[in-house]
């Protein structure tokens, strides 16, 4: 296995969300045409999404990563993450899974329904039905939440996956393993990113559901300024405090 450096207790989320504000801002149409053609192909194609999230989101990161160094992006390298295709799509999916496992249950209990309507029927017992009915609503809201939670930390814990595939030439299971093992020593940092995350998502559907187009890119290059905080180059500029990013220009 390649030994990958990573830094503990590494991420500033309110940093990573200011200057993931300032990247989206200063190529403002960039980031809002490339963040809108990774919300089409990771969300809007069905069965294919499951498969092209990683290599969606690794030309994302791509992108943001060179953008970070000053280098020069333009659009069509949002589909560099399609040149790793197979190592990437395999890391979408792993990443993917409880959403996965999530939409194969809706599938199976609309296609239950379908296959006996009277299930949702009347019944002849009033009292009896409506006793049922609030015992397996109230189950089914406790299994949901723990549902979510497990989601949340699988998601967490491969949140350097793909990141990792696009910079370094490693395969799958060492940048699963590497992702794992930062994570862990950054999981608070990550927990507060997330919530600040969501935050600025619901900013953005108030804002007439407009800004959401705004509100993802933010989220995901500040997701990509995490990485780079945890994941560091090793060079000085990328040392310095986050909160400086584009504040010479």
């Amino acid at each position: 296995m390649t030994d990958i450096q990573f830094q503990p207790g590494a991420i500033d989320a309110q940093g990573c969300v200011a200057n993931a504000w300032n990247v989206v801002t200063n190529k403002f149409w960039l980031y809002i045409g490339v963040g809108l053609v990774t919300i089409i192909l990771i969300g809007f194609i069905p069965i294919a999404s499951i498969f092209l999230m990683g290599p969606a989101m690794g030309g994302f990161y791509y992108l943001v990563l060179r953008d970070m160094r000053g280098e020069p992006v333009e659009f069509r390298m949002m589909f560099k993450g399609f040149e790793k295709f197979i190592p990437l799509m395999v890391a979408g999916i792993v990443q993917s899974i409880p959403g996965i496992i999530y939409q194969a249950i809706q599938y199976a209990t609309d296609i239950a329904h379908l296959a006996d309507p009277s299930s949702d029927s009347g019944s002849s017992n009033f009292f009896q039905a409506d006793t049922t009915a609030a015992a397996v609503g109230g189950l089914s809201l406790i299994v949901v939440i723990g549902f979510a939670f497990l989601a949340a930390v699988w998601n967490l814990m491969f949140m350097f996956a793909i990141p990792l595939i696009v910079e370094n030439d490693i395969g799958v299971t060492d940048a699963l393993k590497a992702s794992i093992n930062a994570a862990v020593e950054n999981v608070w940092g990550l927990i507060l990113l997330i919530l600040i995350g969501i935050g600025v998502l619901l900013l953005g559907l108030m804002a007439l559901c407009v800004g959401v187009f705004v509100a993802v890119p933010v989220v995901y290059a500040a997701n990509a300024f995490a990485y780079r905080m945890v994941f560091p180059l090793g060079r000085t500029e990328f040392d310095a405090p986050y909160t400086t990013y584009g504040s010479g220009e």
